[in-house]
């Protein structure tokens, strides 16, 4: 080993020890990050049911791992490095094994700022192509600041955007360790570069932010249109348990993804008919009976929001 690598190993490590210092300073407050296991291979941690804050490291998406003989691969990266931090400590609990992948399902801030502790240790990144649109525009850049404000000490001046090593546009077969991974591209939908990711030996598919269970769905700038054709698409892999972008596990699919149908379909057919009969926004959503959907969590922080990207779309949709 030269003298450099020794060096550059040293330095390394030194800035892990410190991000996991600072973890463990903090760790009272924050939520629990334990990894459920999700099949013999597989196993996930839970993010919460919030917006993300300080309290809770922006800690409000899922994200996973599997262990093959040859490596650790894992699915989306969390919303800080020092939750990335926590991931991999979860993981060295399991197996001293390397991290040999991670596959990132989409470019939201909630499932990417954590890139950077991955990254350092060597890992292989694996996005979809259309991802670097957002990742080099002025959004991406302007959230990161303002995320650096809100959500410091977490995510601060230190956290930065991770291109992916591996840009695909495909469907594309990863084998780590004899383990076949299927990853295949399922947007425009939540986002363009939406990917979900099958694990046909044990028949786990980790469907990013196409599913949300248990709480509102975040929909932003997300073709819904699509969105509810790609839900269709995920049932043909035939999984037995299905880990969404957030909230438990599913063990019956059809049923689980139902809820995020339902709504995207109730907000299409909703604000379809006030942008046809050019009803006001705030009259339409006035108007709107919401209680099917008005129990869930975040329903009063994400609803408005929703409905109005909704109606914006489908008046774009009309002309």
């Amino acid at each position: 080993m030269t003298k450099t690598t020794t060096t550059f190993l040293v330095r390394t490590m030194a800035g892990l020890g410190l991000a996991l210092m600072t973890v463990l300073a903090w760790a009272d407050e924050a939520p629990p990050l334990v990894a459920q296991q999700v099949a013999p291979s597989a196993w996930y941690v839970e993010g919460v049911s919030a917006l993300g804050s300080p309290a809770n490291q922006n800690f409000i998406s899922n994200a996973a791992f599997v262990v093959t003989p040859a490596g650790v691969v894992v699915i989306d990266a969390l919303g800080s490095p020092a939750l990335a931090t926590r991931l991999v400590a979860e993981i060295r609990k399991l197996t001293p094994k390397p991290i040999t992948h991670v596959i990132v399902t989409h470019y939201h801030a909630d499932h990417i700022y954590g890139l950077q502790a991955f990254k350092a240790l060597g890992a292989h990144i694996i996005a979809h192509r259309a991802a670097k649109a957002y990742l080099n525009s002025d959004t991406a850049r302007l959230r990161l600041e303002v995320s650096r404000q809100e959500l410091a000490p977490w995510v601060n001046d230190d956290t930065r955007l991770v291109e992916a090593d591996e840009w695909i546009d495909a469907e594309k077969s990863l084998t780590v360790g004899g383990v076949q991974f299927q990853i295949k591209p399922v947007g425009p939908s939540h986002t363009p570069e939406d990917l979900a990711v099958y694990l046909p030996s044990e028949k786990v598919l980790f469907a990013g932010d196409l599913v949300f269970r248990s709480r509102i769905p975040y929909v932003g700038q997300a073709d819904s249109r699509h969105w509810i054709v790609a839900l269709e698409r995920l049932l043909a892999f035939d999984a037995s348990v299905i880990v969404p972008g957030h909230g438990p596990l599913s063990h019956e699919a059809r049923k689980d993804m139902q809820l995020t149908r339902d709504y995207l379909v109730y907000l299409r057919e909703s604000m379809g008919k006030a942008a046809q009969n050019l009803e006001p926004f705030e009259e339409a959503y006035q108007n709107t009976d919401w209680s099917q959907f008005e129990h869930l969590p975040l329903f009063r922080v994400a609803n408005r929001m929703n409905a109005y990207n909704t109606y914006l779309l489908l008046e774009q949709e009309a002309r």
